[in-house]
């Protein structure tokens, strides 16, 4: 059954049907869901919070899989709210990356991780 999604329309649908089996679509609204994947992320951020750089690259497997887990709550939050807002989270994406292109352009910050109003 996990197998099966293979793209991000097929998990909203899939999420939909999950969401409607349960009545939970009045509980669903883009404030809940956002306050849900802000939950959810600092449940990411709680698994690297004390490591160095180096264990966060090379993780072992019971903290990966807590990793897996909450990158996969992530991402259903996620397309739930872009669902409820009707977003093309797709679009939006490819949209932010032209913009991040113009802000910040190979040539001018690699190898620098500064705001894009901070470079000369």
């Amino acid at each position: 059954m996990a197998d099966d999604l293979h793209d991000l329309a097929q998990l909203r649908d899939r999420l939909r049907a999950f969401v409607a089996e349960r009545d939970w679509e009045q509980f669903h609204s883009p404030k809940n869901l956002s306050m849900a994947l802000s939950v959810e992320a600092a449940e990411l951020v709680e698994i690297f919070q004390w490591l160095t750089e180096a264990e966060s690259a090379v993780l072992d497997s019971a903290r990966r899989a807590r990793v897996e887990a909450e990158l996969a709550d992530i991402l259903v939050y996620l397309v739930r709210i872009a669902d409820r807002l009707d977003v093309d989270l797709l679009q939006a994406a490819s949209r932010k990356l032209e913009e991040n292109a113009r802000k910040y352009p190979a040539e001018r910050v690699r190898g620098q991780a500064r705001k894009y109003d901070e470079y000369d």
